[in-house]
């Protein structure tokens, strides 16, 4: 595409030849939303987005859609903003966990135990286990054919207000837009655009390393072990394969000496089984290896203009509660419901604001605390914790997954859905419990 030489109109798009009309055959063009980002959280607004009335554009760094080789975990209130875009059930048909599981201590033995049921009866559902490449192929077959723009870097050149557009830069011109979303992750150019005093994102204090491998041969039932100043979970897929992660204190940018595989062996092969044969059927090519960072002070609002962000960009979290992604889909389905084509966009803006900071700042402080808890390296309060995650348990079987409840038994925005603003068309809202 050639550089146009010239910003773009609201509600145009760089075509071919350059910019197409804002009209169409029967009348004014739909309002244009740039999304910066095709990761999940951009991928669920963009579909969220479009469902409620918005043409859509997403621009992806990346030259294609190749997600990083981990699994995903779904818990019920992701799944229902994803009823909401009628794309609930294909996931729930990806569900691996049927039985029973629970979290270990590093020699084995049980601390708690739990059961996919006794999930469903506490939150109106199970947690769905999927690749992340499975979700990414999902949310993408739900856009528009032409609204994915992949090799396509993107800046915010300004955050529009009343009566001006947004202006996103890309090397083949300027787009002027209605709405923008930034969807580009923990390092957000777009944030650092909104609010350039904002500190940014902090390190939680360890490192994350992620693996998919094949099923070991023996059976065994799906856990999160918590031992000394580390954390590894066993979690199968449908399709066979086993997603496998562990964590570790380490100061931020350590890296192996050697491999990422070997650096697995050195730490958790003489934990319990089955961890050292999954060990033994990794290459070293199949390790991912990410510092973990988060939000540790959040923003005050999660908007300015006519831009605002969505997932990590916001509020990037610790993996420990498995809320990262399910967040981001909530944002997209949060965000289409208050930012509706006709209404004020800035009241919606500011009403997502105000319910999704405190949502995902108390989510963000939680996950520092469970953190904390999991990478115990002092031997008196790895035991102490232990003592008395069993004696929780015994208490109550399902104590510890009431513990989620707050997270897991939301609920979306009230009607009418994005999957209702064309009959329908698009799947069923979920039910309201």
């Amino acid at each position: 595409m050639a550089p146009t030489g010239k910003p773009l109109k609201p509600h145009e798009s760089v075509g071919p030849t350059g910019p197409t009309s804002p009209t169409g055959p029967t009348g004014p063009a739909k309002p244009h939303a740039v999304v910066v980002g095709g990761g999940i959280g951009g991928l669920t607004s963009a579909i969220a987005l479009h469902r409620s009335g918005w043409r859509v554009t997403v621009l992806e760094r990346a030259a294609s859609l190749e997600p990083v080789g981990s699994g995903i975990g779904l818990a019920p209130n992701a799944q229902r903003a994803l009823d909401v875009l009628g794309l609930g059930d294909g996931v729930r048909e990806l569900a691996a966990w049927r039985g029973a599981g629970g979290l270990r201590a590093q020699d084995g033995r049980w601390l708690v135990r739990t059961t996919s049921a006794a999930t469903a009866r506490e939150f109106g559902g199970a947690l769905v286990l999927v690749h992340r490449a499975t979700l990414v192929d999902l949310l993408v077959g739900a856009l528009p054919g032409d609204s994915l723009r992949t090799g396509t870097a993107a800046r915010l050149a300004d955050p529009g207000g009343p009566g001006r557009p947004a202006v996103v830069s890309t090397p083949e011109g300027d787009i002027e837009a209605d709405l923008v979303v930034g969807a580009d992750g923990i390092n957000s150019a777009v944030r650092k655009e909104l609010f350039p005093a904002h500190p940014g994102p902090v390190y939680t204090g360890f490192t994350a390393w992620r693996l998919v491998v094949p099923a070991p041969e023996r059976p065994f039932e799906p856990h999160e072990t918590w031992g000394r100043g580390g954390v590894w979970g066993t979690q199968p897929l449908k399709d066979g394969r086993v997603y496998a992660y562990g964590t570790a204190l380490v100061p931020p940018g350590t890296r192996a000496p050697d491999d990422e595989k070997a650096e697995l062996a050195r730490r958790f092969s003489d934990w319990h089984d089955p961890i050292p044969e999954i060990l033994a059927a990794a290459r070293p090519e199949d390790v991912l290896r990410n510092d973990v960072w988060h939000m540790a002070t959040p923003l005050a609002a999660y908007h300015r203009g006519r831009v605002v962000l969505v997932g990590d960009a916001a509020h990037a979290m610790a993996p420990t509660l498995g809320q990262g992604g399910n967040q981001a889909i909530e944002d997209g389905v949060v965000l289409a419901h208050h930012a509706r084509p006709g209404g004020d966009l800035f009241a919606g803006l500011a009403a997502y604001s105000a319910v999704r900071v405190p949502r995902t700042t108390a989510i963000v402080r939680q996950a520092a605390r469970t953190a904390r808890l999991n990478h115990l390296s002092h031997g008196g309060l790895i035991a102490a914790r232990d003592t008395l995650l069993r004696a929780a348990h015994r208490i109550g079987p399902d104590l510890i997954v009431r513990g989620f409840a707050s997270i897991a038994d939301w609920q979306p925005p009230g009607p009418p859905y994005a999957a209702e603003t064309d009959a329908g068309a698009h799947g069923r809202a979920p039910a309201r419990r």
